[in-house]
This record gives C-alpha cells, sequence and structure tokens, in this order.
C-alpha cells in the first residue's frame, strides 16, 4: 500500500466522496502527467496538511522529473507570498500603484517549463482564493497553448487537494 493510499484511509466516512475524487482528478486528466502532479504537489503544499503534502510528492516521485517538483514547490511558495499581497491590493483601493518590490524572477526561470509553472501558480491561486492572480495565470496559460479544460482541470485538482486537507484535519 502506498502512502497516498494509506492517507486516504485515514479520511473519515464522511469524506468518502474525497477519497473517490483525490483518485480520479490524479487518473482522469486533459493534463500531462507533469501537468497533473506538480498541481497536486503545489496544491497539497497550499492545502497546509503536512500528511497530504509528503503523500502526494512522494506519490510524484517516480512518476515525473525532480525539475516539476521543484517548481511545484516554487509555485507554491512563491504565490503563498503573492496571493496575500495582491488580495489585499484587491480588496483595499489606493494601493495598486505602490510597486510590489516582492523578487519573483522563479516565474520566467522555471526547472521545467513556464506554462506548467503558471499552471500550478492558478492552482494555488485558486485555493488561496486571488482572483487578481488566478486572472493573470489563466491568461498566460492560455496564451500559452493550454485549453479552458487543461485549466478547469488543474482547478479540479487543486479543489480536491484542499477538501482532502480539510477532510485529514477534521479526522484529526
Amino acid at each position: 500500500m502506498s502512502d497516498l493510499d494509506a492517507l486516504l484511509e485515514r479520511l473519515p466516512e464522511a469524506a468518502k466522496d474525497l477519497k473517490l475524487n483525490v483518485k480520479a482528478v490524479l487518473g482522469e486528466s486533459s493534463l500531462t502527467a507533469a501537468q497533473t502532479w506538480g498541481t497536486a504537489v503545489a496544491s497539497a503544499i497550499a492545502a497546509d496538511h503536512p500528511d497530504l503534502q509528503r503523500a502526494i510528492t512522494e506519490a510524484a516521485r517516480g512518476r515525473v522529473e525532480a525539475a516539476v517538483l521543484d517548481d511545484a514547490v516554487a509555485a507554491a511558495s512563491l504565490m503563498g507570498m503573492n496571493n496575500v499581497l495582491y488580495r489585499f491590493r484587491h480588496m483595499v483601493p489606493g494601493y495598486d500603484q505602490i510597486p510590489a518590490r516582492l523578487r519573483m524572477q522563479r516565474l520566467g526561470k522555471p526547472a521545467s517549463n513556464r506554462v506548467d509553472l503558471e499552471l500550478f501558480s492558478l492552482a494555488v491561486s485558486a485555493i488561496h482564493g486571488c482572483e487578481t492572480c488566478v486572472r493573470a495565470h489563466e491568461k498566460v496559460v492560455l496564451e500559452g497553448g493550454l485549453s479552458q479544460q487543461q485549466v478547469f482541470d488543474s482547478v479540479r485538482i487543486a479543489a480536491v487537494m484542499h477538501g482532502a486537507a480539510v477532510a485529514l484535519r477534521a479526522a484529526g
């Protein structure tokens, strides 16, 4: 039994749908393996459940290159910073002209590829509820050749990872 299977067994009966959904979104998607697992890892990090993060990352190893996992960590980390700043700017008028002065060069220099890093960032931004960032990353991935279905599948993965983290915290 894999770490991920063992973790899914810890989900309470009330969250049975999440167990099925985790398997479905990781197995049935319009995304490549790198996009699926990179999104899952970035989303598990953003969902802030260490056991889920470990299990998803371990499941991704061997399925994707290390560069994809590195980009997933970069996306979760950078969006952990950016989503706070840009949500604030969105909520409180008058701050959009002040320079952010935050280093984000990694977005332009991914370890794997730029469109995938942007896709991972989109998923994390959806979890954090940053409309400005979601719209910006969606624009880049669509211009980069991905379809609306691929964007939606990425957000489905993010939603399921977040839900699984919530259910695992509820289970104690």
